[in-house]
C-alpha cells in the first residue's frame, strides 16, 4: 500500500499531462486537425507512396512522385520488425499534436524524477519545458519528427544520469528503451545534437570518476553504454541502415562537381556549402530573445494588436477598423539576421531567473554540466555569425556537416535551462534563510542587471529589417512612412516585452523572498512560481499556435485541390513527368503528378544539380523574355527530353496556370546509336547541354562497364522499347530489336537495391546521362524487367528483430534483478 501510495502524484501527474495537452489543442475534441505547412508538403510527396500501399499492402520503398525518383526512406517507409515503432505509437496516442506535447511533458517530468526534484515541482517543469516557444511552433508548421526526436531528448538523459549515478540496471533499461524510441523519431539531427549535451555530461562524470579512481565503475558504466547502444541502434537497423545507404546519393552527400553553377570553383570540403549550413544562424544580440521574446520583433507575420501604432498608421491610410484589424494581424515585424522566423526562441524569463538561481543555489556540480552544454549550443547556434567555432566545427567534427539550420541546436539550451532552472527551484526550498536570500539577490541582480543593460543599450539599435528596403517599395508612395512606422513599431515591443519580463522575473523574486520570511507556505509558494513560469510561456505560444491553425480534417487530409491544368494534365494516361518552374521544391505537383521536383532535405543531389546548373537558370532566361503561352520546349532543352518532361507548369500572373506541351519528350525509354565518354562528373553534366539524347548517351568512364565495349551501335528505325507496367517499385517493358542494342531509360539511376532482368534473369545496368539507367539489350524479342529489392531491409529488419528479442529479455531480467533486491533487502530494514 505504502508503495503504491508514492505512485499516486505521478499518475496524477500523467492524467495532468493528458489534460493539459488536450485542452491546449482543444480543437482535436471537434475532429479537427492543425494545419502544418511543412505536412502539407509531406502530403504531396508521400501520396503516391501511401495510395500504394493502400491499394496493394505492399510497402514499395520507392517512389516516382519526386525528384524523378527517389527512395521513400525518408518519407514515411514503414519497415518489418519496426516493434519500437509500435511502442512508439501507444505513447502518442493522443490526437495530433497533443501527443508530441504529452510526450514533451512526461520525458522532462521523468528527467525531473531522476535528479530528485518532488512530484509538484516537476509537474511544473515538465510544463515549463513542454511550452517553451520554439517547441510549441515547430508543432505549429508541421516538424513533426523534430519535435518528436526532442521530445525523448529528456528520458535519453535520465537514463544516462542514472547509469552514471551506479544505477546500472535501470539506468540501462531507461537508456536503451529510450534511445531506441529517439532514435526510431528519425531526426537525426537533433539526436546529433542530443549526443552532443551527453558527450559534454560524459565529461563531467569522466573527470570526476578519474578524480575518485573509480576504475570499477568506468567499466562498468561502459558495458552498459554500450550494450544500451547497440540494443537501441539495432533496433532501429533498419533505417539507420537505409539513411546511411542513401545519404551519399543526397544532397548531404558530398558533391562530386569541381564547379559551382555560376562556373566558379567549387573548394568545398563539406558534404554542405557553407552558406547552406549557416544560412539561418542566430544573431548574436537577437539570443535576448530566449528571456524577452520580441526584442528583435518576434515572427515574420506578428499580431501587433489594435493598441499599436501600426493600427493607427493603417486607420489614418484611409482603411476602415476591419481592415485595420486584419492588417495587424500579419505585420513583418523581424528584425532579426535569420531569413524568416515563424517565432521567437523563447526559454521564459521565469525560467531564466530560475535558472540563474540554481547555478547560485544548488550545490551539484553537474549544474556546471548543463551550463556548458546550453553554452556550447548558443555558440554553435551564432553560425556565420561565430565564423572560427562554426568553421572548426564543420572541417573538424565527424558528421557536423550533414546538417544545416545551425540556429536550432538551441534545443539544447531549451533543455539545459528548465533542467537548471527545476534543480534552482527545488534547492532553494532546502537551502539555509542566508543561502536563500543570497542567492535570490545575487539571481534577480544578475537578471534585472541584464533587462537594464538591454533597456540603456536600446538607442544602440536602428531597428532595421532585411525586408524593410523591399517593403518601401512594396508600399509604394507611403513605403518610407510604413516602414518608419515598423521601427517605431519593433521598438514598442522591444520596451514592453523587457518590462513584462522584468515584472515576471520580480514577482517571482518577490513569492520566494515571501517564502524565507515564512509570510507563503512551500506549497503555496510553488504553485504560484508554478502559475507565472507556465503561464508566462502558455501566453506567448497562443499567439503563434492557436484554435485558428486548426481546420477540417479533410483539409489536412487533401491539401491540393486539381486545378484545371492539373485536370489537363491527368486526361493524358501515358507515363511522363511534370515541371513546374517555380515550385519546383513544393510538394503540390508530387501529389497529381509525376514531378521532377519536390520537397525534401535529403533529396537527391544529382537530380538537385541537374536542374540548378542547366534546367532552372535556362527555364527563368526563358520565362522573363517570353509570354508563358509563346513557350516552346523540345530541342532547346534536351535535359527535359531525356528526363521525359512531356508538360511544364507555368504561373503566368494573377494566379493562373498555362501548361505548356513538350512534344519532344524521350518518353519511357529508347535505343541511342552513339556513346560519349567523358572523364569527370564535371564533363558529363555539362555535356547534357549539347546532347542529342535521342541518338546519343552521355557515360562517365568510371561508370562504364567492361561488358560494354562498342561506342557506336546500330539503331534500326523500327527497333521498339516499350513501358508495358509502371509501379513504384516496378517496371516493365518489351522490347524488339533486330540488332544487339544500348537502351537507356528515363529512370533515376540508383545502385543500392534497383535490379534489371532480361527475361528473367538478372543482368548489370548502369550510369547514363548523368543521373539516369542505361543497359545493353540483346537482338529480339524481349522482356526487360526493373525491380526495387532493397537488401538493406532484409537485413536490417533481421537485425532489428533479434534486438528487439535481446531487448525483452534484458526488460525481463532488469524486473527479475530489482524485484530480488527488493526481497533480500527491503526498504525501512
Amino acid at each position: 500500500m505504502k508503495n503504491i501510495n508514492k505512485l499516486y502524484p505521478h499518475l496524477l501527474a500523467i492524467i495532468g499531462f493528458v489534460v493539459i495537452s488536450l485542452i491546449y489543442f482543444y480543437p482535436v475534441l471537434q475532429g479537427k486537425k492543425i494545419y502544418q505547412s511543412d505536412i502539407a508538403q509531406y502530403t504531396g510527396m508521400a501520396k503516391e507512396q501511401n495510395d500504394f500501399r493502400k491499394e496493394t499492402q505492399e510497402e514499395p520503398y520507392w517512389t516516382n512522385s519526386a525528384f524523378g525518383g527517389m527512395p521513400t526512406y525518408q518519407l514515411g517507409a514503414k519497415y518489418p520488425h519496426n516493434y519500437i515503432k509500435k511502442i512508439d505509437s501507444v505513447l502518442r496516442s493522443l490526437p495530433r499534436p497533443a501527443d508530441y506535447l504529452f510526450l514533451y511533458f512526461i520525458g522532462f517530468y521523468i528527467l525531473m524524477c531522476v535528479l530528485k526534484v518532488d512530484p509538484l515541482k516537476a509537474f511544473f517543469g515538465a510544463l515549463a519545458f513542454g511550452f517553451s516557444t520554439y517547441l510549441v511552433i515547430i508543432l505549429g508548421v508541421g516538424h513533426n519528427a523534430k519535435a518528436h526526436a526532442i521530445a525523448y531528448m529528456p528520458m535519453v538523459l535520465a537514463g544516462v544520469l542514472l547509469v552514471f549515478k551506479k544505477r546500472y540496471i535501470v539506468g540501462g533499461l531507461l537508456t536503451m528503451i529510450a534511445a531506441a524510441l529517439e532514435i526510431n523519431a528519425n531526426h537525426f539531427q537533433m539526436t546529433y545534437y542530443l549526443l552532443l549535451l551527453l558527450l559534454v555530461i560524459g565529461i563531467y562524470y569522466i573527470i570526476q570518476i578519474v578524480k575518485e579512481k573509480d576504475f570499477k565503475h568506468i567499466g562498468l558504466l561502459s558495458g552498459t553504454f554500450i550494450i544500451a547502444a547497440i540494443l537501441a541502434i539495432g533496433a532501429n537497423a533498419t533505417n539507420l541502415m537505409a539513411t546511411a545507404e542513401y545519404t551519399d546519393f543526397s544532397i548531404r552527400g558530398k558533391s562530386e562537381l569541381t564547379i559551382n553553377p555560376d562556373g566558379s570553383a567549387n573548394t568545398t570540403n563539406s558534404a554542405m556549402d557553407y552558406d547552406y549550413i549557416t544560412e539561418y544562424s542566430y544573431g548574436i544580440a537577437e539570443s535576448f530573445n530566449l528571456i524577452a521574446p520580441r526584442l528583435f520583433g518576434g515572427g515574420a507575420r506578428e499580431n501587433v494588436g489594435e493598441n499599436s501604432v501600426m493600427y493607427e498608421f493603417i486607420l489614418e491610410q484611409g482603411a476602415n477598423p476591419q481592415e485595420a484589424k486584419n492588417f495587424v494581424a500579419n505585420v513583418p515585424t523581424y528584425w532579426g539576421e535569420q531569413p524568416i522566423v515563424e517565432a521567437p526562441a523563447y526559454i521564459g524569463a521565469v525560467v531564466f531567473f530560475l535558472a540563474l538561481l540554481g547555478l547560485f543555489c544548488d550545490k551539484r556540480k553537474i549544474k556546471y554540466a548543463f551550463l556548458a552544454g546550453a553554452l556550447l549550443s548558443l555558440l554553435l547556434s551564432w553560425g556565420k555569425n561565430f565564423p572560427a567555432l562554426t568553421t572548426f566545427f564543420i572541417d573538424y567534427i565527424p558528421m557536423y556537416d550533414k546538417f544545416r539550420a545551425v540556429s536550432s541546436i538551441q534545443v539544447i539550451l531549451e533543455l539545459c535551462f528548465p533542467i537548471l532552472a527545476l534543480m534552482g527551484l527545488q534547492s532553494f526550498f532546502k537551502t539555509g534563510k542566508e543561502e536563500q536570500w543570497k542567492a535570490l539577490k545575487l539571481a534577480a541582480g544578475t537578471a534585472l542587471g541584464i533587462i537594464t543593460c538591454l533597456f540603456l543599450f536600446k538607442g544602440s539599435f536602428n531597428f532595421s529589417g532585411m525586408m524593410d528596403g523591399q517593403l518601401r517599395q512594396m508600399y509604394g508612395e507611403i513605403g518610407p512612412a510604413f516602414v518608419d512606422t515598423l521601427k517605431e513599431q519593433r521598438m514598442s515591443m522591444y520596451t514592453s516585452d523587457l518590462l513584462r519580463s522584468g515584472f515576471l522575473i520580480v514577482a517571482v523574486a518577490g513569492i520566494l523572498w515571501a517564502f524565507k520570511e515564512k509570510k507563503l507556505q512551500a506549497t503555496l509558494a510553488t504553485i504560484l512560481v508554478g502559475v507565472l513560469m507556465v503561464g508566462d510561456l502558455y501566453f506567448i505560444d497562443r499567439n503563434y499556435v492557436n484554435k485558428e491553425d486548426f481546420v477540417n480534417a479533410r483539409e489536412v487530409d487533401a491539401p491540393f485541390q486539381a486545378t484545371p491544368t492539373d485536370s489537363f494534365i491527368l486526361q493524358d494516361t501515358s507515363f511522363y513527368r511534370v515541371y513546374e518552374p517555380q515550385l519546383r521544391l513544393q510538394g503540390r505537383t508530387s501529389y497529381f503528378h509525376n514531378s521532377v521536383g519536390g520537397y525534401s532535405a535529403v533529396r537527391p543531389r544529382r537530380m538537385d544539380q541537374l536542374f540548378n546548373y542547366i534546367v532552372d537558370p535556362q527555364i527563368q532566361a526563358m520565362i522573363e523574355t517570353i509570354n508563358p503561352e509563346e513557350m516552346a520546349l523540345g530541342q532547346k532543352f534536351p535535359v527535359l527530353n531525356l528526363l521525359n518532361v512531356k508538360y511544364m507548369i507555368l504561373q503566368a500572373g494573377e494566379g493562373q496556370e498555362v501548361p505548356i506541351t513538350n512534344p519532344y519528350a524521350n518518353g519511357a525509354a529508347w535505343f541511342v546509336q552513339d556513346v560519349k565518354t567523358v572523364s569527370t562528373v564535371d564533363e558529363e553534366l555539362l555535356a547534357l547541354n549539347e546532347l542529342d539524347s535521342k541518338n546519343e548517351v552521355v557515360i562517365n568512364k568510371n561508370d562504364l562497364p567492361e561488358i560494354l565495349q562498342k561506342s557506336t551501335f546500330v539503331k534500326d528505325s523500327t527497333a521498339t522499347i516499350t513501358l508495358k507496367t509502371h509501379e513504384p517499385n516496378y517496371l516493365k517493358y518489351e522490347s524488339n530489336n533486330k540488332n544487339e542494342g544500348l537502351a537507356v531509360f528515363s529512370e533515376m539511376y540508383y545502385t543500392n537495391g534497383w535490379n534489371a532482368y532480361i527475361d528473367g534473369k538478372l543482368i548489370p545496368h548502369f550510369k547514363a546521362d548523368f543521373v539516369l539507367r542505361a543497359m545493353e539489350v540483346p537482338a529480339g524479342k524481349h522482356t526487360i524487367e526493373f525491380k526495387f529489392e532493397p537488401q538493406v531491409i532484409t537485413t536490417g529488419s533481421t537485425i532489428a528483430l533479434i534486438s528487439f528479442i535481446f531487448m525483452l529479455l534484458f526488460l525481463v531480467w532488469g524486473i527479475y534483478m530489482g524485484n530480488k533486491k527488493e526481497t533480500e533487502h527491503p526498504k525501512g530494514e
